[in-house]
């Protein structure tokens, strides 16, 4: 069983640079820094979970695969660029995005999150 809740040590992190050409990222704001780490699933499956942070900063990015997130500490602003939908986040809070979205991540405390994320096809 994995479980993570607001407040808990979750342990060590890579760092993630943003430089995946398949999202095209575009930064901002500031110089965000991304970390994680997977801790179910593997390359090549449909599905994984894991643990993501982000220092201050703003960016856009394309999602890659659905993804189910829950903010264990942080705060931030995504806004889908194609509809100007607006979410402001922080520590509780969850939001599903879909695959291909086209995204800014406005963050404005230290962000941290659990995901579970689906992609056809495998990650």
């Amino acid at each position: 069983m994995i479980g993570y809740a607001p407040g808990d040590d979750i342990g060590l992190l890579e760092e993630w640079p943003l430089d995946n050409p398949a999202s095209d990222y575009v930064i901002l704001r500031g110089t965000p820094r991304t970390y994680g780490r997977i801790d179910a699933g593997r390359p090549g499956h449909a599905t994984r979970l894991g643990i993501w942070r982000c220092t201050p900063g703003a960016f856009i990015c394309t999602e890659q695969g659905d993804e189910l997130m829950t903010v264990l500490a942080g705060r931030c602003r995504l806004t889908d660029t194609a509809t100007s939908e607006v979410h402001d986040l922080k520590t509780g809070d969850s939001l599903f995005l879909r695959n291909g979205s086209r995204v800014t991540w406005d963050v404005s405390e230290e962000l941290t999150k659990v995901f579970f994320g689906w992609k056809s096809g495998g990650y």
